[in-house]
């Protein structure tokens, strides 16, 4: 265990050995890695509260803190807070092409993958929590994925949680692939919409760019194809409070004054398109809603019922080219290098139809623990017609539905978003 200091902080490692499949606990172990953080002058104090942090993604290891900033400043003020490189992250036993082609065939990397979602998750923390707080419940705060990850905890192991915190993060709860994409396709072309009309010359700038990708090869530097509907697909930036304007800063540098596409725009789209930090973000993400039924690529299919995003029509009618958002497309795992390997475990999992339930409607509108939400009114991720009806399922949860901020606001608003949520389950709001 490696302890040590940050401003104002004090941090240690964890590290636990959790079964890979929790229904067989005395099989295959992997491990799972935890950072405790605790503001200096309460280092010493053994009765304050714990309160685990569950990242989104799905596939994204937890922030790496310095010292007291964003959300943990406001946290820090009451618990000492557990950031979870949830299974298969960060420092916990990674899920890549080179430890899965450990595993040999696709269908067993296939099925090794099946076990990373929401519902183990969940069972990772319980095993976690009684290990640190000796039996006693403590407090989750979940960020959309993660948020998807504490309504599976209410679901199925409430006795461990004595109140949540939600950002971003409520799921439908019987909603399916199809469902979420038909309701996240017209908001991204609404996002992209209200883009040009911030930056009227970025329309042509990307139908420049767009005819410029039809007509030649062109590749990042870690030689995957750059084509316009990769281009497209860094429009899930939109989302976020300042992503418009960090994507009309990116296609200011797209071309030199040659006409050659930059370095920097290559390395910088390399950055916003490569899964190499967080591959189960794409092999899971559909997944990630499946309940009893396959997705087989959901967002490919339903991408289809919308025919304004056809980047090739756009330009053959001088029409603006839409962006898309957080979906994941079959042809990205081919052309991911660090993915291209695992093609067919992806297409694997994509056609499972025998996924568990990760919620319980009954437990749900049955409990007892002390919820809050922000659902952002406007969230492009997670929308709000499928948030509303579970916030309304879950008994005793308290929204606070906002359209002050986008979906990182827990992250940017500076503890502000935080503080609201902890005052309205203290009942102060």
């Amino acid at each position: 265990m490696s302890i040590y200091r940050h401003p104002g902080t004090v941090l240690t490692d964890h590290y636990f050995l959790v079964p890979l499949d929790h229904d067989h606990p005395d099989g295959d172990q992997i491990e799972v890695y935890a950072r405790e953080v605790v503001a200096t002058e309460k280092a010493g104090d053994a009765g304050l509260p714990w309160l685990l942090f569950l990242q989104g993604g799905p596939g994204a290891a937890a922030q790496r803190p310095l010292g007291r900033d964003a959300w943990l400043d406001r946290a820090l003020d009451d618990y000492r807070v557990l950031l979870l490189d949830q299974r298969g992250t960060g420092r916990s036993s990674p899920a890549s092409r080179q430890t899965l082609a450990r595993l040999g065939a696709a269908k067993a990397q296939a099925g090794y993958l099946a076990h990373f979602r929401a519902d183990s998750i969940v069972l990772d923390a319980e095993l976690i929590r009684r290990n640190l707080t000796g039996g006693e419940p403590w407090s989750v705060l979940g960020q959309s994925f993660g948020g998807f990850c504490t309504v599976s905890y209410l679901s199925f192991a409430p006795h461990g949680l004595r109140e949540a915190f939600i950002t971003g993060g409520l799921p439908g709860l019987t909603a399916t692939a199809d469902e979420v994409y038909r309701l996240t396709y017209p908001k991204v072309a609404a996002r992209t919409a209200a883009h040009y009309e911030r930056y009227p010359d970025d329309v042509e700038r990307v139908r420049e760019l767009g005819g410029h990708l039809s007509r030649h090869d062109e590749r990042l530097p870690d030689g995957a194809p750059l084509t316009v509907r990769a281009l497209q697909s860094i429009g899930r930036m939109l989302g976020t409070s300042t992503g418009s304007h960090q994507l009309h800063y990116l296609l200011e540098t797209a071309f030199t004054p040659d006409g050659e596409l930059s370095d920097v725009f290559r390395y910088q789209l390399q950055a916003l398109l490569s899964f190499a930090a967080t591959p189960l973000y794409a092999l899971l993400h559909e997944p990630c809603y499946a309940q009893g039924s396959a997705t087989s690529w959901s967002a490919q299919r339903i991408r289809a019922e919308f025919g304004e995003f056809d980047a090739a029509r756009a330009l053959a009618d001088d029409d603006p080219v839409l962006f898309t958002g957080e979906m994941i497309y079959p042809w990205m795992i081919g052309a991911d290098p660090v993915l291209r390997p695992l093609r067919e475990a992806a297409d694997l999992l994509a056609g499972r139809d025998d996924w568990p339930p990760l919620y319980d409607p009954a437990r749900l509108a049955a409990n007892e623990v002390p919820v809050a939400a922000a659902v952002y009114y406007d969230d492009m991720y997670v929308p709000r017609e499928l948030s509303l009806p579970t916030a309304s399922a879950i008994s005793g949860l308290r929204p606070w539905i906002t359209s002050e901020y986008e979906h990182d606001a827990l992250r940017v608003s500076s503890g502000k978003v935080l503080d609201r949520l902890i005052a309205m389950v203290r009942g102060a709001t």
